[in-house]
């Protein structure tokens, strides 16, 4: 314990439960402050106290407002007052503090109780606060709330961008320093790296670093992709992984950066998951925790977009083979529809051309059919065809047949139909 010498008489006969208290909370992780007076003047306080608000803070003997002046605007003091003045306790659970100021500032949540301390006539005489800091707890349940958000995301098909970026954000909330994150994503042949999600970083950088390749020495991402391990560059300035991106880095205002590549459930690589940071840093445990934790969410939501990557050109291709046998099937019937035309349309003429041989038989004609090749052809005249000229002839059926099918003008002579004759009979 940290005490103020304890001049006043009043103050040095406090009593057995005073010393209780200080015997009780000197050594322990909870926060344990006696202050006295309207001032809240700082008579005592235990180690965990002066850890939690900064060792070079270490005061007593001041008002507490001069030790933590950045509780002033946070209502602490009024607090504080009102227990004072009213000499009724305060109870708070979770409540949110921010210690210290400028780059050193951190937010922190306690259970704390303010409670007035009295003199031997019952008179308050200052305010004994006693917490027990919670930040991990809240912040573990702020992350399971995150991690839960992140899986119902994927569970219901969300874009990987939109899934990726979200956990980007996530973590440099949830970072109790600043934390810059970002996803890359292996290619198929697992030789390059694309950019997946950096919300802040800066355009450029992802621009220059997407589709790097990957391999020993190349930054800390293409260095854990090739390895399949995390690799931790805690001074990018002298690292030598970083040679031939330092300026880049410097540009960006990047001074560490700790990559984890994100491995499928069979080993294969999936992308790497990366946290930048402003100045030279070495991880701690807890950064170690989360980004094993994402690490493994980010591995889940790839390999789901994977899966449904594959299935849906499972569905097109699917799709493209029915679509195609459609097509077939169409034609088929279209072919068999013509073919059945052809037929039909065969029968016919076979059933004229039997007609016009019958009707013809008694008729003076050439005794071979004059419709053959320059030799001749010898089949037996059955038909006689004319043309829109004038022309006519006599043929087999397997010419005149040939005849009507290529030569549009050509068609079966009927003398009783009567042809010219009738014209001029008309």
């Amino acid at each position: 314990m940290t005490a103020m010498p304890a001049a006043d008489p009043a103050v040095a006969g406090r009593g057995a439960a005073e010393e209780d208290l200080r015997a009780l909370f000197g050594q322990s992780t909870a926060v344990f402050a006696s202050l006295t007076g309207p001032a809240h003047v700082v008579e005592t306080a235990n180690r965990a106290f002066f850890e939690t608000i900064g060792q070079e803070r270490v005061r007593t003997g001041i008002a507490l407002v001069d030790v933590m002046p950045e509780l002033a605007d946070q209502g602490f003091i009024a607090l504080l007052d009102q227990v004072y003045r009213t000499g009724e306790a305060y109870v708070g659970r979770d409540v949110r503090v921010v210690l210290g100021v400028g780059p050193q500032a951190r937010e922190a949540f306690f259970d704390v109780s303010y409670e007035p301390r009295r003199g031997a006539g019952g008179t308050v005489t200052g305010v004994r606060v006693l917490g027990v800091e919670t930040t991990q707890v809240k912040h573990a349940q702020r992350l399971m709330t995150e991690h839960r958000a992140l899986l119902e995301q994927i569970a219901r098909q969300a874009p990987l961008s939109e899934v990726l970026d979200g956990m980007a954000r996530c973590i440099e909330n949830l970072a109790p320093q600043e934390v810059l994150v970002s996803v890359l994503l292996a290619d198929p042949d697992g030789r390059h790296l694309r950019h997946g999600a950096a919300p802040s970083l800066p355009a450029f950088y992802n621009q220059a670093i997407d589709g790097i390749a990957t391999g020993e020495g190349v930054g800390s991402c293409g260095t854990a992709a090739h390895r399949r391990e995390p690799v931790i560059v805690t001074d990018i300035g002298t690292d030598p992984f970083w040679n031939d991106f330092r300026d880049l880095a410097d540009r960006a205002g990047l001074a560490a950066c700790w990559s984890t590549p994100i491995l499928a459930r069979d080993g294969g690589l999936l992308g790497t998951f990366a946290m930048y940071h402003r100045t030279p840093r070495v991880p701690q445990d807890s950064d170690l925790a989360l980004t094993r934790v994402f690490a493994g969410t980010a591995a889940l939501a790839i390999e789901r977009h994977h899966i449904e990557q594959a299935k849906a050109a499972a569905e097109a291709r699917a799709r493209a083979a029915h679509d195609e046998l459609a097509r077939v099937l169409r034609v088929e019937r279209e072919l068999r529809a013509e073919a059945e035309q052809r037929a039909a349309a065969s029968a016919e003429l076979a059933a004229r051309m039997r007609a016009a041989a019958a009707a013809q038989a008694a008729l003076p004609h050439p005794e071979h059919c004059q419709l053959g090749d320059a030799p001749g052809c010898t089949a037996p005249a059955e038909i006689k065809i004319a043309d829109s000229w004038g022309d006519s002839a006599w043929g087999c059926t397997a010419h005149v047949e040939e005849a009507l099918l290529n030569v549009r003008s050509v068609f079966i002579a009927s003398e009783e139909l009567g042809g010219l004759a009738a014209y001029l009979n008309r």
